[in-house]
């Protein structure tokens, strides 16, 4: 079995694993009596990317292979997951936050290491088979959101996407991915010679970046829009499935599959990847950022438009714009720290970003969107008053990134020359 192929499976397990709960655990928390809580189970995503991953990428660089602590890792957040399923099968809509919200912390405490980790076992093997990784990962790494799609898929078509299903489905992926990588290539560890430290692993060298204007706007930007990142991922499938309340919309296929309709975010980002070395090179980093954020008006006031009836053309649209939204804003980012940053702290540079944006910004947006939506939907109890309550919700989002958008064109100078724009490749 070709070492290529291996991955390509490592890819599809680690990114399905994610899909099985990530658009639909909120639909799921709504019919256990947690809507309240949907923001603070999604920013636990974010607070532990703070930390974890850094810790988890200083161990497999000095003491454990990183294909074995990759399955360890696994393993364990397929523990706890499970055990969050069989809690929520076991006490019915009796579920207490308290406990639930525990396992899913610790198996997300453990999940979210092995998304970079997993990016690390791929690039060592396939240097370790003589294979350029440029060339290589991206065919192997598109295939994790196929996996993402796919695992969204069978949870719609199972129903598991409103029931306790959705973490036992994550479960045994996780239990199947864990035992596979152990499987894999081994990667070799580092016990001498230069070692990074857990402030150099943090990425908060990068912060000295902050006394260059252009870089300190750029990072103060990165979280303001990494605001947005994780609201539709908590809001948009107990939003689309709301509709199921209102007889007019209680038949339509979108209201009984929302994760069938957002998994169309999914195939957009896969396609939007290919088009940013064109309009990187056409447009220039900071008009390609533009673009990046006011699709995310689009994504967020289209929602507040449409319905899953006649309206459904703006959920549709609101899923195509998302591939711009997410991709042209994260990859054109990344490759602007790369560079505008000295070699010496670039990765702590990329470390400093993923910490503003996945991590302070995302863990904000999504307690501040749980904030604004019990205010218009929660703390109403008409099935239509809560409908146009999320449509307040999604045109405040909206308002926003518009914001956000108009201040950043505004405020931020970058001179885009089409010469060098190969550096960002």
């Amino acid at each position: 079995m070709g070492i290529k192929f291996r991955l390509t499976v490592m890819n599809f397990l680690q990114y399905a694993i994610w899909g099985a709960y990530l658009t639909s655990m909120g639909s799921y928390l709504v019919g256990v009596g947690l809507a309240s809580h949907i923001g603070i189970f999604y920013a636990m995503q974010g607070i532990v990317s703070l930390f974890m991953p850094a810790i988890v990428g200083i161990i497999a660089d000095r003491w454990v292979p990183a294909q074995r602590l990759l399955g360890i890792c696994h393993l364990l957040a397929a523990l706890f997951m499970g055990a969050a399923g069989y809690y929520a099968l076991a006490t019915g809509e009796g579920v207490s936050f308290g406990v639930l919200f525990t396992l899913y912390s610790l198996s997300v405490a453990f999940y979210m290491p092995t998304i970079a980790l997993s990016n690390s076992v791929a690039y060592c093997v396939l240097e370790g088979s003589g294979y350029d990784t440029v060339k290589s990962f991206p065919p192997i790494r598109v295939w994790g959101t196929v996996g993402f799609i796919c695992s969204m898929l069978v949870c719609d078509a199972a129903g598991f996407q409103t029931t306790y299903m959705q973490f036992v489905q994550c479960a045994v992926l996780g239990l199947v991915l864990g035992v596979y990588a152990m499987t894999l290539p081994s990667c070799p560890v580092s016990r001498g010679g230069e070692r990074k430290s857990l402030v150099e692993a943090l990425g908060l060298r990068a912060f000295t970046l902050f006394k260059q204007r252009k870089m300190a706007l750029f990072f103060i930007f990165s979280m303001l829009l990494g605001v947005s990142l994780q609201i539709t991922n908590g809001f948009a499938n107990p939003f689309i499935t709301s509709f199921r309340d209102i007889p007019q919309f209680a038949s339509t296929f979108g209201a009984n599959h929302a994760n069938a309709l957002i998994s169309l975010s999914q195939v957009s980002e896969t396609l939007c990847i290919l088009l940013i070395p064109f309009f990187l090179k056409r447009f220039g980093i900071k008009n390609v950022m533009l673009m990046a954020m006011l699709a995310w008006v689009l994504r967020f006031g289209l929602f507040g438009l449409g319905n899953p009836g006649p309206g459904v053309w703006m959920f549709i649209l609101s899923m195509i714009v998302y591939g711009v939204a997410f991709d042209f804003f994260n990859i054109s980012g990344s490759l602007f720290v790369n560079k505008e940053t000295d070699v010496a702290i670039r990765s702590s540079a990329q470390g400093l970003f993923m910490i503003m944006t996945n991590g302070i910004g995302a863990t904000i947006g999504t307690l501040g969107a749980q904030a604004v939506v019990n205010r218009f939907v929660y703390s109403q109890t008409d099935a239509e008053v809560m409908v146009a309550g999320w449509s307040t919700s999604w045109l405040i989002f909206a308002g926003y990134a518009l914001v956000v958008a108009l201040v950043f064109a505004l405020v931020f100078r970058y001179r885009h020359d089409p010469k060098t724009v190969g550096d960002v490749r």
